[in-house]
């Protein structure tokens, strides 16, 4: 009956073993993600596009002058988007031509603005995904 039984306790301790440490790696990568840490600033800058300066009118005729930072997430995407430079300087017009001048008053309406370009540009994106955009010059009048 023993040399029965040592076998059988072998088997079950290799097998305890074997799923401690199939949870401790699956325990260990879910750490991981959760404490993805923010690009550097330079490899912020290593995947982001200028778009320069547009001058257009919003919706009551005033003008607006306004350049934007865009950052991807990686070189493909940022490859694309330099390539669809003209669909995305017609997408931010358009947007603008919608505004009131009162929309994009204060940081709430310039964070929307912002917001609203990224998700429309992230939906002619086919490599990649725009992760924010900035803007980096704004006057109106």
């Amino acid at each position: 009956m023993s040399k029965k039984l040592i076998p059988t306790m072998m088997v079950l301790l290799t097998a305890i073993l074997l799923l401690a440490t199939l949870t401790l790696i699956i325990i260990m990568n879910l750490g991981d993600k959760g404490n993805k840490k923010e690009p550097t600033i330079d490899e912020v800058v290593k995947v982001s596009v200028d778009v320069p300066e547009i001058m257009t009118n919003v919706k009551n005729g005033d003008y607006v002058k306004i350049s934007f930072k865009v950052q991807t997430d990686g070189k493909k995407a940022m490859q694309e988007f330099k390539k669809r430079d003209f669909q995305v300087k017609n997408l931010i017009i358009s947007e603008l031509s919608e505004l009131e001048p009162s929309d994009l008053d204060g940081k709430e309406g310039k964070q929307k603005l912002e917001e609203t370009v990224k998700e429309k540009i992230n939906s002619l994106m086919q490599n990649g995904k725009i992760v924010r955009v900035y803007i980096t010059s704004y006057v109106i009048s």
